[in-house]
């Protein structure tokens, strides 16, 4: 009975998880989903053919977006993370780091060629665009740096402090469902807000994180079980890359290296679906509320939800891996389905197995490394996790995307008469094929004895 009351989390614990991890996630969902529409439908829409073709791709402005944040955010992680590690007050990291991320989401509003242009003076139109594209990805980084280090470092070491191996599992399936939740939030927001202006639906928002922030002030409390660590702190950073300990934690690195990979398969092609649902297959949909699109939904939100149930309580039958197995093959059948859908209707269906694995193997993934992370090295170990669920996938994963669209080479004429490029459904099956490689290091890590 004791052992149940130290597991059970106070409603408050709960209020500022389900809060803050949200908020963190709509951040975040901001950044990976509308940044890159942001570019394409704002910054490059409207541009000169000239401006166009004289400056970057699109596509590659994109993928270099993504890359660099991702170096940002695991380069902040390392740093960061040790640093709230050594002075054991995620509290101020959380809190203050909230109200900044804010505050930098809504500058975002104000960035575009005719401020670029009034502010340094400049009349060519390549090397506007050029600007105003390269100030997109610097203040990208901005903040990528402030929702590290408060949401990537602090906050999920907060989770960690605050739960045990008992509770975790039940926390890790709360906090993977409110990706889903936050993506459904801030689609919904911006399919009114953006057709208001980009400028309001970042500055909406972005006042909502800033405000959850502030209200982290009263209501976040660090854990009473944390240390103050002591030590060398640049010896701290590089911690987890000593063979020494790599080898001591075979089954974390494992477990890593396979979410590297699931992370990869997903940033083939996240970072340009809303693009190619908006610009390739809502234009060849026809009617969206279709009774045969109704129906589509209705079979995927099923389909989705008896998977999600049916495998959470399996896993305490058959066990995890054999569950990492069976998410990992609906993953990757629905993303190679998705390649020959051509429209929402059926992409809907096919994306149902492919959205069912996403959402097991993220609760998976995310509660077998905090069971398998050391206790005491909490904060230093967020680095190395970034480094495996951040900075691989989102290097190589929009890359991979990129190459497959530039080779699928379709074009429209947009209404400035300019030549645009759009996003095509073979980034799906390439995402499939990465997808994939996740069972080698599975397999692996079952023979290593991965906790039931």
């Amino acid at each position: 009975m004791a052992e149940n009351k130290k597991a059970k989390l106070s409603p408050r614990m709960w209020f500022n998880l389900i809060v803050f991890g949200l908020m963190g996630q709509i951040a975040w969902n901001v950044e990976n989903m509308y940044f890159n529409t942001f570019l394409y439908n704002s910054v490059y829409t409207g541009a000169s053919q000239q401006a166009v073709d004289g400056s970057i791709n699109v596509m590659t402005a994109i993928s270099l977006m993504v890359a660099l944040s991702a170096a940002t955010a695991v380069i902040t992680t390392f740093i960061m993370g040790t640093l709230s590690d050594r002075m054991n007050k995620r509290k101020v990291f959380i809190s203050v780091g909230y109200i900044a991320w804010g505050v930098v989401t809504g500058a975002f509003g104000f960035i575009s060629r005719d401020n670029v242009q009034a502010i340094t003076g400049i009349s060519d139109s390549v090397k506007i665009l050029t600007i105003t594209v390269s100030t997109v990805i610097v203040m990208d980084c901005v903040m990528t740096f402030m929702g590290s280090t408060s949401n990537d470092s602090a906050f999920n070491a907060w989770v960690t402090d605050v739960t045990e191996e008992s509770n975790r599992p039940f926390v890790e399936t709360v906090l993977a469902v409110l990706p889903i939740a936050a993506t459904g939030i801030v689609v919904g927001l911006g399919a009114v807000l953006t057709q208001m202006g980009y400028e309001k639906f970042f500055i909406i928002l972005g006042a909502l994180v800033s405000v959850c922030g502030i209200m982290g002030l009263f209501s976040l409390t660090d854990s009473k079980n944390g240390k103050k660590k002591d030590g060398n702190y640049f010896a701290d950073l590089i911690y987890g890359f000593r063979p020494s300990v790599i080898k001591e934690n075979g089954g974390l690195y494992l477990a890593l290296a396979a979410m590297s990979i699931f992370g990869i398969a997903v940033q083939v092609f996240f970072p340009y679906i809303i693009l190619y649902l908006q610009h390739v297959i809502l234009p060849a949909s026809g009617e969206l509320l279709s009774v045969k699109n109704i129906v589509c939904v209705v079979i995927a939100l099923v389909f989705i939800l008896a998977a999600f149930l049916g495998l959470m309580k399996g896993a305490e039958k058959i066990g995890r891996t054999k569950v990492f197995i069976i998410s990992g093959v609906l993953f990757c059948v629905g993303l190679f389905l998705m390649y020959f859908m051509k429209d929402i209707g059926m992409l809907l269906l096919a994306a149902a197995p492919m959205g069912a694995g996403y959402a097991l193997l993220t609760i998976l993934f995310s509660a077998s490394i905090r069971d398998m992370t050391p206790e005491d090295r909490v904060g230093q170990f967020q680095g190395v996790r970034m480094i495996f669920a951040v900075l691989l996938p989102m290097v190589f994963g929009p890359m991979i995307g990129n190459i497959a669209i530039q080779n699928s080479a379709v074009t429209y004429i947009n209404e400035y008469n300019v030549e645009a490029i759009l996003p095509s459904s073979l980034m799906f099956l390439c995402a499939s094929v990465v997808g994939l490689l996740l069972f080698i290091p599975v397999i692996a890590l079952n023979k290593k004895g991965m906790k039931k």
